[in-house]
């Protein structure tokens, strides 16, 4: 990723003390990567040399003029933004910059707030064409181009594979990203690709705000200067520091107290922040993630979450699906959790029946991968024979639906008997809710009889019984 303060400016003005004031202003703001040239006839041959991202042009200049470079780098160079500075505002001749490709046309002498950010929005604009162009060549081509970023994701599910053409784009982007997911779908591990793609230097910092107060927040963040509360006995860099020319990961975002969100916000607008008991700024060039399992949207909807703050982190989003949008992929993570598991053990892969992969295909598997690694891991701990047993998956499918059907039974106020005969119309005998059942498990199992047996938590030679006695009675 190149963040924007390490994009390439060029600057071209024939005043050579307009030309150190704009320097030293841009490189207090931490823009790194400055070119000067006060001789407006060598502007042309840099920009054919040398890659820059933005140009700042003063209009008045000897031998070529500002008006006479602007129609040949916007025609040459489409894509850097050019940004027009002159001593003298006339209405006319900014009109016919802005006509002949000008990004902004700025009157001096420039406010320093107003040309750092003008500055800013244009190098915003020259990111988001090449995410713009990386993202039309990645649909068109189905391309991934550093397929090792994702090893760890095991998946050859085709909504995960666009998911990670986006965000091979978006790894570049300085703006910061949002990836939301359901407890357990791998959010962590799209984040530490989306770093591992950016090119940074720096390093991935990783937070939890859940649980973090506005005072915890702050200190965590933005670190402290000594003396600044009770105990400060010294100084603490925060982790925004300890992220610079990095990824700062902010986890659990939905979390975040409004007092914190208001302190972050400003982080994201000015890109700079106070430590504690600290009255001079300090600049962030840390890229900043965030990750959440709840519905933000929601949140921001019950007045519980910033919708400034929400458009903010909103650039780029990836919505992780859950395991149960992505079944295809159990049987590469049943392998792959069998493996890992039975190294950990110093065990050989145990193997596994094939009602297995019939059982989970119909389980919702509410804790997603996360919880299949569970299931995993415990069932090959508990194998005999280098056989995976069946009862060790039903057992803990059937503990997690009791689980939801307790959920479903507290947000109702109806008894048990009277949900009953709202779904019967009268108080059924036990036969025809066995029937019932059986009909409905072997519907959803396809007319698997190992499926449906694990289903009703029966041996499979039972449950054909069972049928050849409903069919008798029929």
């Amino acid at each position: 990723m190149t963040t924007t303060e390490q994009r390439r400016l060029l600057i071209i003005d024939d005043e050579l003390n307009a030309l150190k004031a704009v320097s030293t202003l841009l490189k207090f703001q931490g823009f790194v990567n400055i070119v000067t040239e006060s001789d407006s006839r060598k502007a042309l041959d840099l920009l054919a040399s040398e890659r820059f991202d933005a140009v700042i042009l003063d209009l008045f200049m000897p031998h070529l003029t500002g008006t006479d470079l602007l129609p040949l780098i916007t025609e040459r160079y489409p894509q850097i933004p050019v940004i027009m500075v002159t001593a003298a505002y006339e209405l006319d001749r900014a009109v016919a910059c802005m006509k002949l490709g000008a990004f902004d046309y700025l009157v001096k002498p420039v406010e320093n707030e107003r040309l750092v950010a003008t500055i800013r929005k244009a190098l915003e604009r020259t990111s988001l064409n090449e995410q713009l162009t990386d993202l039309r060549d990645h649909l068109i081509f189905n391309r991934i181009d550093h397929p090792d970023a994702f090893a760890d994701i095991i998946t050859r599910d085709r909504t995960m594979q666009g998911l990670f053409q986006y965000a091979e784009i978006v790894s570049r982007s300085p703006q910061p990203a949002m990836v939301t997911g359901e407890s357990g779908t791998g959010k962590e591990a799209i984040v530490q690709a989306i770093h591992c793609l950016s090119g940074n230097i720096g390093k991935l910092v990783s937070v939890n705000l859940a649980g973090l107060d506005d005072t915890m927040f702050s200190d965590t963040l933005f670190g402290h200067k000594r003396g600044a509360f009770t105990g400060a006995d010294s100084s603490r860099e925060g982790l925004i520091v300890k992220a610079a020319g990095g990824t700062l990961f902010l986890d659990e975002i939905g979390d975040l107290m409004e007092s914190s969100q208001i302190k972050l916000l400003r982080v994201l607008q000015e890109r700079e922040f106070y430590p504690v008991g600290s009255d001079t700024p300090r600049p962030c060039d840390a890229r900043i993630i965030c990750a959440s399992n709840k519905d933000i949207k929601a949140l921001v909807a019950e007045g519980r979450f910033r919708n400034d703050l929400y458009y903010r982190l909103f650039i780029h989003h990836i919505a992780l699906p859950p395991l149960r949008e992505r079944k295809g992929d159990i049987p590469l993570l049943l392998a792959f959790f069998i493996a890992k598991s039975a190294e950990s053990l110093g065990i050989k892969p145990p193997s596994y029946p094939h009602e297995l992969l019939d059982l989970l295909s119909i389980y919702n598997f509410p804790g997603n991968i996360r919880e299949l690694q569970g299931m995993v891991y415990d069932a090959v701990a508990r194998s005999k024979s280098g056989m995976i047993s069946l009862d060790s998956f039903r057992n803990m499918i059937s503990d997690g639906r009791e689980i939801v059907v307790k959920e479903h039974a507290n947000q109702s106020s109806d008894s048990m008997h009277e949900k009953i005969e709202k779904i019967w119309g009268c108080f059924p005998t036990l036969q025809e809710v066995e029937d019932c059942l059986i009909e409905a498990a072997m519907k959803i199992s396809g007319n698997n009889q190992g499926t449906a047996a694990a289903m009703l938590g029966l041996k499979r030679q039972t449950l054909n019984m069972r049928l050849k006695v409903k069919k008798v009675r029929s």
